[in-house]
């Protein structure tokens, strides 16, 4: 166990807790709480991946900024460019062979697209069910029973769904633990994903179809408003440049500050909303077409979309 104390110390080598927030400026602790499993996964975790695509770069990236060994990380990945980039890039151990890969792994991350993942799992179910390690999936879509069922009825699995801004180490992963993942398989997950931003776990796994509709697509709707503001801007006379750099500072410090304030973000909106003013006008035209239910409509789309996606990736 760490202390509080001990974590001042260790200053920028601790760097997240499980509410923590890494933003371009620092970190901002919603809900701070001890590094609890510090030790655990620095000194004793072998952790392998199976994919080595950008999602597994950012989470090895943030993993050996928090102190992991790279001795301890392998990644296998079929091709040959993304496991030497990865090599070379951070000293990890690589493989083409996924068997090899978990042969003494703790914690397997299956990092590999959801069209592939029974085959995956098929494969390595035999060392699974001998080793019985931890294995953590963030194929969007495929549900905790069809990877127990691939992987064996006793598997420990954690369902991750992390968001593209992983990448920037700037993301939010919902988790879901069945029942055979301990205590400290828990912190394991959590301290894996929290190497690249938010992690916060869900009781009920039906809720991940709205993780997926809000946070995994998410990105692209704060894209399409940007998209939106930038050409508005432009067709309104600024020059294209002038409009996106407007548009992407006013996005980032619009999130800057909902993060470091305990307003809400109505009561945030209401600051910046002088009565009779030129951000009510526009908030009233957004609102007289029901800007929330078209947001309330897409989430639910998604959520649709998701629940589809599973029971097709399920059937595979």
């Amino acid at each position: 166990m760490v202390s509080f104390s001990a974590l001042a110390v260790l200053g920028t080598k601790v760097r997240r807790t499980a509410y923590g927030i890494l933003t371009l400026r620092g970190l901002r602790l919603v809900l701070p709480r001890l590094y609890h499993v510090l030790s655990f996964t620095m000194i004793e975790t072998t952790l392998a991946f199976i994919g080595g695509g950008n999602m597994t770069g950012s989470l090895v990236g943030g993993l050996i900024a928090d102190g992991w060994e790279p001795a301890r990380i392998h990644v296998a990945d079929p091709d040959s460019k993304q496991i030497e980039r990865l090599a070379g890039r951070f000293s990890v151990i690589t493989t083409p062979d996924n068997s090899t890969a978990v042969k003494h792994a703790d914690a397997i991350v299956l990092a590999v697209k959801p069209q592939v993942i029974r085959t995956v799992a098929g494969e390595l179910a035999p060392l699974i069910e001998q080793r019985h390690p931890l294995v953590i999936s963030i194929a969007a879509g495929v549900r905790e029973t069809s990877l127990r069922e691939w992987l064996g009825k006793d598997t420990a699995i954690v369902r991750a769904m992390p968001n593209t801004p992983a990448l920037v180490q700037s993301g939010a992963t919902a988790l879901y633990a069945n029942p055979a993942v301990s205590e400290e398989q828990r912190n394991l997950a959590e301290s894996i994903l929290r190497a690249v931003g938010l992690a916060i776990w869900v009781d009920d796994e039906t809720m991940m179809d709205t993780v997926t509709a809000l946070s995994g697509s998410g990105p692209a709707y704060f894209f399409l408003l940007m998209e939106a503001l930038t050409s508005a801007g432009s067709q309104m006379g600024l020059p294209e440049d002038t409009a996106r750099l407007l548009t992407l500072q006013t996005a980032f410090g619009a999130a800057k500050m909902a993060l470091e304030s305990s307003d809400d973000a109505a009561q945030l909106r209401h600051h910046v909303t002088s009565p009779g003013g030129t951000t009510e006008r526009a908030i009233g035209e957004l609102q007289k077409n029901n800007f929330e239910g078209i947001v309330l409509r897409a989430l639910q789309a998604a959520a649709d979309r998701s629940r589809e996606l599973a029971a097709e990736f399920g059937r595979k």
